[in-house]
C-alpha cells in the first residue's frame, strides 16, 4: 500500500508539472525549451515539498513510538515493583503462620507435659497409698500404726506447691480492725509507713494462654504484718479520701513495672485500677497528669481501669480529668460490669479499649436481662468499636470451653493464676533497669501457657 500511494504521489506531481509546462507553452507563448525548463523546475519543488513533509511526519511516527515505549516500560515497571511487593507480603505471612503453628506446637506440647507430669504425681500418690493399705492389713496394729508417719514423709509435691501458692495476703475476720475509723487510721498508717505491696496477675489470651496483659493491684499490711485485700480496706479509704494517695502510689509503681517489662516483650501492656475520687482531686489528680505526661511514651502499654458505675456517675470535672489523660495517649477500661446496658460507641468514643466482665456473668442468663444484647454477640459487638471483651475471675477449665464459643478473647483469673507479690527491691528507679532486668519477684506460669517470668 505504502509503495502504490508513492507511485500515486510521484504520477501526481509529474502531471502537475507537465501540466504546468503545458500551459506556458500553449496560452503564454513561451518556447518549448524554456517551458520544459519551468515543469522540471515545478517537478523538482514538488518533489522537494514531499520529501520534507515525508521526513517531517515520520519523525513525529517516531516521537510518538518512542513515548509508547517509555509508558509500557513504566508501566512494566510498576508491575513488577508490585509484584515484588505482594511476594514479600506473601513471605511475611508465610513466616507469621509458620511462627503461629510453632508457638501452638510448642504450647501443646507443654500443655502435655505438664498434663503428664501431674498424672505421673498422682499414680505415685495412688500407689503409695495402696502400698500403705497393704502394710497396714498385713502387718497389724503396729504397721498400722506406723503408716500415717510414712503418709506424711511422702506427701506429695503437688500438696506442697499448693501450700507455697496459697496467697499470703488472706486475712480473717478476726484479725480486721472492728470499726471504719480504725480501718481508716490502720490505712492511713499503712500509706505514711510504706506497707503498701503491689500485686500481678497475668491477662492471658485464649485458647493460647499466653500472657498479654497484667493487672497491678494493692495491698496494705498492718503493724502486725496481716495483708489486707482490697475489700477490707477499699471502703474505709473512699470514706478517709485516701484513694487519690492510693491510685498515685499505684500509678507510680506500674510505671516502673512497664518499663521493665518492656525490656524483655514491648507487647505486654498492664491495667492499672483509679478510682473516681482520684479524678476530682484537686491537689493530688494534677501530679498525676504531669506525671503521666513525662511518661506518655508508655500510653500504649498502661491501661487504666475504671468501674462501670463510676463510669456513669462521672461529673464534668471527672469527665474532663479523664479527657485529659485521653490526650496524652493513655486509654482505659472497664470492670466491675454488672450489666450489659452499654453503648459501645459512646465507651469508643470516651477512650474505653477493654471491657472486663467476670465469666460467672457473662455465661449466666442475668447477662441479657433487660438489655437489647446478648452476651454471646457482645465480642463480636464490641470489636466493631476497636473495644476487646476480658473474661474475668475464671476458676474452671469449663468456662473456658463456654467462653470460646462466646468469642473471648482473653481471659483473666485463679485457674491461670493468682495476684503474686512484685518484690520491694524489683521496684527501683528506672537508671537500674538494665542492670536488674530478672529481679521482679513474680514468675508464674500460666496452665497450659507460655508463662511470663520478670
Amino acid at each position: 500500500m505504502l509503495r502504490l500511494g508513492a507511485i500515486f504521489v510521484v504520477l501526481c506531481m509529474v502531471l502537475i508539472a507537465a501540466s504546468t509546462g503545458a500551459a506556458l507553452y500553449l496560452f503564454f507563448g513561451l518556447k518549448s525549451f524554456e517551458a520544459l525548463i519551468v515543469a522540471v523546475a515545478v517537478l523538482t519543488g514538488l518533489a522537494t515539498y514531499n520529501a520534507v513533509t515525508s521526513r517531517v511526519r515520520d519523525r513525529s511516527d517516531v516521537g510518538g513510538q518512542i513515548a509508547d515505549l517509555s509508558r509500557g516500560t513504566g508501566d512494566l515497571a510498576r508491575q513488577v515493583a508490585e509484584l515484588g511487593r505482594r511476594t514479600a507480603a506473601l513471605e511475611g505471612q508465610a513466616d507469621r503462620i509458620i511462627d503461629g503453628a510453632a508457638e501452638k506446637t510448642r504450647a501443646a506440647s507443654e500443655a502435655v507435659t505438664s498434663e503428664l507430669a501431674e498424672l505421673g504425681t498422682l499414680v505415685k500418690q495412688l500407689a503409695e497409698t495402696v502400698a500403705l493399705h497393704e502394710l497396714k492389713f498385713a502387718g497389724g496394729k503396729d504397721l498400722g500404726a506406723s503408716a500415717p508417719a510414712k503418709r506424711a514423709d511422702s506427701l506429695p509435691a503437688r500438696a506442697t506447691a499448693n501450700a507455697e501458692t496459697t496467697p499470703a495476703e488472706a486475712v480473717t475476720a478476726e484479725a480486721a480492725p472492728d470499726s471504719r475509723a480504725e480501718m481508716t487510721a490502720t490505712v492511713r498508717d499503712a500509706i505514711d509507713a510504706g506497707r503498701v505491696d503491689l500485686y500481678l496477675q497475668p491477662i492471658v489470651t485464649l485458647p493460647q494462654r499466653k500472657v498479654r496483659f497484667y493487672e497491678a493491684f494493692t495491698r496494705l499490711r498492718t503493724n502486725d504484718g496481716v495483708t489486707l485485700q482490697p475489700a477490707d480496706f477499699l471502703e474505709a479509704a473512699e470514706a478517709g479520701g485516701l484513694m487519690p494517695r492510693i491510685d498515685k502510689l499505684l500509678l507510680f509503681r506500674s510505671v516502673q513495672v512497664v518499663r521493665r517489662l518492656q525490656l524483655k516483650n514491648r507487647e505486654i501492656g498492664l491495667f492499672c485500677n483509679i478510682a473516681m475520687s482520684t479524678l476530682n482531686d484537686k491537689e493530688l489528680f494534677p501530679e498525676i497528669l504531669t506525671f503521666m505526661d513525662a511518661n506518655r511514651a508508655l500510653a500504649s502499654s498502661l491501661m487504666l481501669e475504671l468501674r462501670q458505675s463510676t463510669l456513669r456517675a462521672m461529673g464534668p470535672l471527672e469527665t474532663e480529668s479523664l479527657a485529659a489523660l485521653r490526650e496524652l495517649g493513655f486509654r482505659f477500661s472497664m470492670d466491675q460490669v454488672t450489666d450489659l446496658r452499654m453503648d459501645p460507641r459512646d465507651l469508643g468514643e470516651r477512650g474505653i479499649r477493654y471491657v472486663k466482665i467476670a465469666a460467672s456473668f457473662l455465661l449466666g442468663d442475668a447477662a441479657s436481662a433487660g438489655s437489647d444484647i446478648h452476651a454471646a454477640d457482645l465480642s463480636d459487638l464490641l470489636g466493631r468499636f476497636g473495644i476487646s471483651l476480658i473474661a474475668e475471675r475464671i476458676e474452671g477449665e469449663a468456662q473456658v470451653v463456654d467462653l470460646l464459643e462466646y468469642d473471648v478473647r482473653f481471659g483473666q483469673g485463679f485457674l491461670f493464676s493468682q495476684p503474686r507479690p512484685v518484690r520491694a527491691d524489683a521496684l527501683r528507679g528506672a537508671a537500674e533497669t538494665e542492670e536488674h532486668q530478672d529481679e521482679l519477684g513474680m514468675t508464674r506460669k500460666a496452665a497450659g501457657g507460655s508463662g511470663s517470668s520478670f
